[in-house]
């Protein structure tokens, strides 16, 4: 059987959403999804879709481009991913970016986040 592939970008940051909210175990408890715009276009150079905070810490934003969610960071610090990632990394002047380019990469999102959390504490 071969399930669809997501790779619009506006549906996978809704999974990204979905994930970090109905996951209530460890540091992601303190998660939000904030600032959430739910009519935004996905364009070349990323529509701000939301930002998340974990309690009063600002964890980043998510936009969203026609094939892509992209994860902007509030840190520098690179997180540790598999060797075969579904997400790629990119380090720009601001911080770190994580791009998704399907549905399937949302977990490894979620476990960055996690990863991020655990390591603050």
């Amino acid at each position: 059987m071969v399930e669809d592939r997501i790779t619009d970008g506006k549906r996978i940051g809704q999974l990204l959403a979905s994930e970090l909210t109905g996951l209530d175990r460890g540091p992601l408890s303190t998660v939000s999804v904030v600032d959430a715009d739910p009519d935004v276009e996905p364009v070349l150079e990323g529509g701000l879709a939301y930002r998340i905070t974990a309690g009063e810490t600002s964890v980043g934003e998510v936009h969203v481009t026609p094939e892509t969610a992209r994860l902007a960071l509030s840190t520098t610090v690179r997180p540790d991913l598999p060797e075969h990632a579904a997400v790629t990394v990119e380090q720009t002047e601001s911080g770190t970016v994580l791009v998704a380019h399907s549905g399937a990469a949302v977990k490894q999102l979620v476990g960055v986040v996690e990863q991020l959390l655990e390591r603050a504490d």
